[in-house]
């Protein structure tokens, strides 16, 4: 079972870019870790903003990129909901997401049933499924209440 924590995840990251002969820069770490510690599904300029204040001459370019890598190197999972921003999240394993259609909202939901859904027949015979998740889109509860 992998550590799931914060720190675990920062070392199996280290782990990861010493394996891949990729540079372990300061930059890369401080954006990994503005990924994990958002539960919101940030998204680019949102990690940007973050890193900003721990490293005051990074690149909005330079954010980027380095989340495209982490996405790459499957340490960072993005998320194409029906708003007009790409999100990031540092759970990669399977999960699903609750997207409120007024504000843009994503919420993690993990249910076993949703885990055991069958893959359509045609697709497993014209396309190799490797993994997938559900987006159920919908109005979240603070919308609601605001009419």
């Amino acid at each position: 079972m992998h550590d799931e924590s914060i720190p675990g995840k920062l070392e199996a990251f280290e782990a990861l870019c010493r394996k891949r002969k990729l540079a372990l820069t300061h930059q890369r770490r401080v954006i990994f870790q503005a990924v994990l510690e958002r539960n919101d599904h940030p998204t680019a300029d949102q990690v940007y903003e973050a890193v900003r204040e721990r490293i005051p001459g990074v690149s909005r370019t330079t954010v980027y990129r380095v989340l495209e890598m982490l996405v790459e190197l499957g340490v960072v999972g993005r998320l194409h909901p029906s708003g007009p921003a790409v999100r990031f999240e540092g759970k990669t394993r399977r999960h699903h997401h609750l997207i409120c259609r007024r504000c843009q909202r994503v919420l993690d939901i993990e249910d076993p049933a949703l885990d055991a859904l069958p893959v359509p027949r045609i697709a497993a015979r014209k396309f190799r499924v490797e993994d997938y998740s559900v987006q159920i889109l919908g109005v979240c509860g603070e919308c609601r209440e605001k009419g």
